[in-house]
């Protein structure tokens, strides 16, 4: 924003930022439905949810209810000393949905701390099943997990050594199996197993503790869809050699037509599960790791897993998640996204077709991506100077839409935009949507690429 100067103390979390794009940040001060309005007075449509994490939309009355009631009847109580109802209740109902093999649920405070208390208790079992080599775990690259310097060392980002060193314990990387630009989706799928087979046996299979991948990619890979062989392969590949598969659906569980993306591959099933974001819709922080009763047995029988932070299972944070359940089972926003989402990928097809700026349409549900080239013909590349998701961004917000778009790895694996709107959006908003995208994509595409000379 021209003009705009940080205060002399406080100010809002992006003091932390780069100086060169915090500033342009609008500010939001109010909100409804998948509606955000700033203090310019635009009313802008959240086209990813923040950050795929607002299903409900803003100002759900059920939700708030739910927490402020809870919050008058029991504020807080730690988990490691006392036991709640709330706690209970949610995990109870998300257990149900989830099915067989995830009867236990560890809650936390997000996404980030989910994935690393699911380590922590494989590599608790492992410890207590006689296994304490187990310690190493394998994950994609590229892909994301989380932002402590545990789930740093896991995502897939070439940036990590660099900044954070030896601070950050690296995971064993393989290639993900990336759909755009691979020979096929199957090809793409051998190669990433085959690396897999080739890392266990470098590093020893008696060794690796687990492996950690999206099933379906978030930021990190552009919302890629891997060719179902991969999930099958990997579970295969993990059980014979006794290593534990995790799931990490704290950006894709309740977007896709399922309630976890595992369920639309059922004879591949992880032995974990972390949720996250859309759990607590933005309410609330909330996440979860689910696991098998058996496994959780066993640990507590030979001492019990007792690792615990402060706000784990916090009580107004269950009776949000609660409530979010509720809405989604009840108003069938599930079947609700598939649906939608199939209205949102025509659009964007449509799009594609007449924008030199898109060089694919993917995704499952309400959760796609366009994957944005330097060139239609070639699907070249923007080079690492250049961040065209910025430069939609910024576009975006002139036609009335909150996009987001976070680099990673200088574009190596490309750059997209990733379209996730709130659960509720109906088929009057799926069309503003595309109108507007359509606009800001025309406007970016003008600044992005060269443009044809004049009697050319």
């Amino acid at each position: 924003m021209a003009g705009w100067r940080y205060p002399e103390a406080g100010g809002t979390q992006d003091v932390f930022f780069d100086r060169a794009t915090g500033p342009s940040l609008p500010t939001i001060v109010a909100g409804e439905g998948i509606h955000l309005t700033d203090d310019r007075g635009r009313r802008l449509l959240d086209v990813c949810s923040g950050p795929f994490l607002a299903g409900l939309g803003q100002g759900n009355e059920r939700v708030l209810q739910a927490m402020l009631e809870q919050g008058r009847r029991l504020t807080y109580t730690y988990s490691r000393t006392t036991r709640h109802p709330a706690n209970a209740a949610l995990t109870e109902r998300l257990a149900a949905l989830a099915g067989p093999g995830f009867e236990r649920v560890h809650l936390t405070s997000g996404g980030s701390e989910a994935v690393e208390m699911a380590l922590k208790f494989l590599r608790a079992h492992a410890v207590a099943t006689g296994q304490p080599e187990r310690h190493r775990v394998i994950s994609l690259m590229p892909g994301y997990h989380g932002a402590t310097l545990q789930t740093l060392g896991l995502n897939g980002d070439l940036g990590v050594p660099a900044l954070w060193g030896s601070m950050a314990v690296s995971s064993e990387k393989i290639p993900a199996p990336l759909t755009f630009r691979a020979a096929s989706p199957e090809q793409a799928a051998a190669d990433s197993l085959a690396a897999l087979e080739e890392t266990i046996e470098r590093v020893g299979a008696g060794r690796v503790l687990a492996l950690v991948m999206e099933p379906i990619g978030g930021q990190a890979s552009g919302v890629n869809v891997p060719h179902p062989s991969f999930a099958r392969g990997a579970r295969a590949i993990c059980h014979h050699h006794g290593i534990r598969l995790v799931f990490d659906e704290s950006v894709c569980a309740l977007r896709t037509g399922r309630f976890l993306a595992a369920h639309h591959i059922p004879d591949a099933l992880p032995d974990v599960v972390v949720l996250a974001k859309g759990l607590a819709a933005g309410y609330a922080p909330l996440g979860a790791a689910l696991m098998p009763a058996p496994l959780v047995e066993e640990v507590a029988a030979a001492g019990g897993f007792v690792v615990a932070h402060s706000y784990d299972a916090n009580p107004i944070a269950c009776a949000a998640g609660a409530a979010v359940l509720d809405e989604i089972v009840e108003r069938d926003l599930i079947a609700h996204a598939e649906e939608v989402g199939g209205r949102l990928r025509a659009g964007l097809l449509r799009i594609a077709a007449g924008s030199p700026l898109i060089g694919d349409v993917r995704g499952r549900g309400l959760l796609l991506a366009i994957e944005l080239v330097a060139d239609g013909e070639t699907m070249a590349r923007f080079p690492a100077e250049v961040d065209p998701g910025a430069v939609v961004l910024r576009h975006g917000l002139e036609h009335g839409l909150l996009l987001y778009s976070r680099r990673q790895n200088a574009g190596r694996f490309g750059d997209w935009l990733l379209i996730a709107p709130p659960l509720v959006i109906d088929a009057a908003g799926c069309e503003d949507l595309l109108e507007r995208l359509e606009a800001t994509l025309a406007a970016a595409a003008g600044e992005l690429l060269p443009q044809p000379r004049v009697g050319a």
